[in-house]
């Protein structure tokens, strides 16, 4: 397995999870996307304040990681695809990535419902196939989270139905993603920082 290269404070840290020589192709092919993963892992830490304040729209999860990785030129990305039989070309667009850069496709899914995973695999899958993208990477939590959000009294709201690490890895496990390689990211207790 590839997680060997990662770094001890991401091991210690997160909970890792590859398919399909995911941390080699990125190691080797894409060492730029890479160190950028490798920073945002180390850089992070999981501020009480973006558990406890909640909020409609984008998580502070989320744009805490859109904001590191716009900054070394990950962009949201929509791939415009079609399906052409005989003379009939029929449109089939994908759904947007969360962070893309030099064919590596990056999703965060911090709390949403957990058919979201089926989504961005059915993508990294989809677009794999394709040829546009080499690495599907997720980033979610640890289902060890929990017991902080019940003590900050935020329990409902991260619910089994959210978009958590078993929920994602019971997909990947039963075939989802295909042949895309995969490298999976799960924050761990050990990242709560509660004077932030």
């Amino acid at each position: 397995m590839g997680t060997e290269f990662l770094p001890q404070s991401i091991t210690e840290n997160y909970e890792i999870h590859e398919w399909k020589h995911a941390c080699a192709i990125l190691r080797s092919d894409f060492i730029n996307e890479w160190n950028d993963i490798i920073e945002l892992l180390i850089d992070f830490k999981l501020c009480e304040s973006w558990i406890s304040e909640g909020g409609g729209g984008k998580s502070k999860v989320s744009q805490k990681i859109d904001k590191f990785l716009s900054n070394r030129g990950w962009a949201e990305k929509k791939f415009e695809t079609s399906v052409k039989v005989d003379e009939n070309l029929m449109d089939s667009p994908t759904h947007k990535i969360d962070c893309f850069k030099n064919r590596i496709a990056l999703e965060i899914e911090w709390n949403n419902k957990d058919p979201f995973f089926d989504r961005d695999l059915n993508n990294f899958r989809l677009l794999f196939d394709l040829r546009a993208i080499s690495v599907g990477v997720i980033i979610t939590r640890c289902d060890d989270l929990q017991d902080i959000f019940d003590k900050l009294g935020r329990g409902k709201s991260y619910g089994p139905s959210t978009t958590h690490m078993s929920k994602l890895l019971t997909r990947i496990q039963g075939g989802s993603g295909g042949g895309c390689p995969l490298l999976v990211f799960g924050i761990m207790k050990k990242l709560y920082d509660e004077n932030c």
